[in-house]
């Protein structure tokens, strides 16, 4: 970085590429399952967007001093091919790691609803500060996530980071920095190997750019597990239950 950048800590945020159970529509949670042929794929698209974006990095003088992922297998595998290109050895760090899901995990949604209805409604609620059996509460998850990156703006400051992570943890990082709550379902995107530009500044995190998925342009469309889709299908069912209850 610049030397007027010495205060800053400059994050270059990857979501993992696609999995068997991110195209099933699984919850993966903390699971470890590897990246499926076309995660693969777009971990290479992804080496070489790193390529390319390494000489604009040396002419700003801001080219990554540090490479960190989850310590999960599908991020390790999607973080190897930018060790190769920027010549960093990978860092793991459990505390990038995916929420955990608890009972969830490993299961669809449609399966979920037939063998634990109850908890299902629980979870549809998105109330920060309820969890499933077994699971991680939102709000725990986020005070982890963001306790995670600021101990690595502070131990790296005036460096440019590269970390691979997980869905989830992007969701926090866009509802830090946009001071969403904690309640209610996802809004943003966050697509399979995406880009995300991050700074930590002033105790804070402030997105430059956000979900920059140009090198994948011409793959397949990804699996989106919409959260919002599911609240919206409940509310739907409800009161279609209420008008018949009323007729």
């Amino acid at each position: 970085m610049q030397r007027s950048d010495v205060g800053l800590t400059d994050f270059l945020l990857i979501r993992h590429g696609e999995t068997a159970w991110n195209r099933e529509l699984r919850f993966q949670g903390q699971l470890d399952v590897p990246l499926n042929d076309m995660g693969f794929e777009q971990a290479q698209r992804l080496k070489a967007r790193m390529v390319q974006a390494l000489g604009q990095w040396q002419a700003q003088g801001r080219v990554p001093t540090r490479l960190i992922s989850s310590d999960l297998l599908r991020a390790q595998q999607t973080a190897q091919p930018v060790a190769e290109v920027l010549g960093r050895t990978c860092i793991l760090n459990a505390g990038l790691r995916e929420q955990c899901y608890g009972m969830f995990e490993g299961m669809r949604s449609p399966d979920i609803q037939v063998q634990y209805p109850e908890a299902w409604q629980r979870w549809l609620a998105f109330d920060a500060d309820v969890a499933v059996e077994g699971a991680e509460t939102t709000r725990a998850f986020h005070d982890r996530v963001i306790a995670t990156l600021q101990e690595l703006a502070q131990q790296y400051m005036g460096e440019h980071v590269v970390v691979v992570t997980h869905g989830g943890v992007l969701d926090m990082v866009w509802r830090h920095a946009q001071a969403l709550s904690l309640n209610g379902p996802r809004v943003c995107d966050i697509p399979n190997a995406g880009l995300n530009q991050v700074v930590w500044r002033d105790g804070g995190l402030h997105i430059q750019v956000w979900a920059d998925a140009a090198h994948l342009a011409d793959l397949p469309d990804q699996p989106v597990y919409c959260q919002k889709r599911l609240l919206e299908a409940r509310e739907q069912r409800t009161a279609q239950t209420h008008a018949n209850g009323v007729a």
